[in-house]
């Protein structure tokens, strides 16, 4: 009977304890949802954001009003100047449309950062989510792996991935997915190591809830915040390390193109006459969408947790 009575009565607290914390959740994303709102640099770059995004979906669209694609070769019409007659942005050294071809190398390279980090920050959950509920030897396991893996420079895996691998979109993103999950990994597990310790997390276990249901329903939604901001700082890294490897040759190869292999074959053409189109845009591209998500992502931040905006104010100089 006593033993029926401590069973209620801990399924009852639980019930309490949900409630409330559907409560807390719901009343925390309004005012983080209202303080960001209310940043407008944030919301600025948030537009811009969505503006690139639309410009590169439109690619096709592009295509059809301007009457040609971005692969179309015509030789006498290269390096055409911005503003020539059907070609907004003018073209490059094959005659392509520039306007054309950055829409669609916006799709790759946005697509390739996208996926990449939702990719890592799948991993990144998983394993950092196991890691700090378990402990142990599984924690002891996963962190050897990781710590032998950021050991290895990734510039020089790549390197030898190149070599194998003829570098394409799917290629790279799969690289850069399985390559980029060890931070995320640890952060979360950080999250995980205080939050196994929570009331609510003890009273789920001592009414005999699963693991699996305790990680997926009690610690998962309690680091959404956090991913957020993660998945938004990590999709800018990755643009960038996407122009990096086309600066360097082992990124995706033409004549798919991405901003970052774009920026890069223009090096060639850098004395040319009406050639500056081909630096500029590209590199503009790169710049203001790596800005935008690394704006958002300490928006986010702020919005979670406004105490760190407050400490900055209160620091002295």
């Amino acid at each position: 009977m006593t033993a029926n009575i401590a069973i209620k009565n801990a399924r009852i607290a639980q019930l309490e304890e949900d409630k409330r914390k559907s409560s807390a959740s719901e009343s925390l994303y309004q005012k983080a949802l209202g303080r960001l709102w209310r940043d407008r640099l944030t919301m600025t770059m948030i537009f811009i954001l969505l503006v690139l995004v639309v410009f590169a979906l439109g690619a096709p669209v592009i295509e059809t009003v301007l009457g040609t694609t971005y692969t179309d070769i015509d030789l006498e019409n290269k390096f055409a100047p911005v503003g020539a007659v059907g070609h907004p942005l003018g073209t490059d050294d094959l005659g392509r449309d520039q306007l054309a071809r950055l829409a669609y190398a916006g799709r790759v390279t946005l697509g390739i950062a996208f996926v990449a980090a939702i990719i890592s920050i799948v991993i990144g959950i998983a394993l950092g989510i196991i890691m700090g509920y378990y402990g142990g030897v599984v924690d002891d396991f996963i962190l050897w792996v990781i710590t032998t893996l950021t050991s290895i420079p990734s510039l020089f895996l790549l390197i030898i991935i190149a070599a194998i691998f003829r570098p394409g979109p799917v290629t790279i993103t799969l690289v850069l997915g399985l390559l980029g999950w060890t931070g995320t990994t640890r952060l979360v597990r950080g999250e995980t190591l205080s939050l196994r310790e929570r009331e609510f997390v003890i009273s789920a276990r001592a009414m005999g809830a699963s693991p699996l249901h305790i990680m997926w329903q009690h610690i998962l939604p309690n680091l959404i915040s956090v991913l957020v901001i993660t998945l938004a700082i990590d999709i800018g890294g990755l643009m960038l390390t996407e122009a990096a490897l086309s600066f360097l040759g082992i990124g995706v190869q033409p004549p798919t193109p991405t901003w970052g292999n774009m920026l890069s074959n223009s090096r060639d053409f850098i004395r040319t006459p009406n050639a500056w189109q081909l630096i500029v845009f590209p590199g503009l591209l790169i710049t203001f969408s790596v800005l935008c998500f690394y704006v958002i992502g300490d928006g986010v931040r702020d919005a979670f947790d406004p105490m760190i905006r407050q400490r900055s104010a209160n620091k002295p100089k």
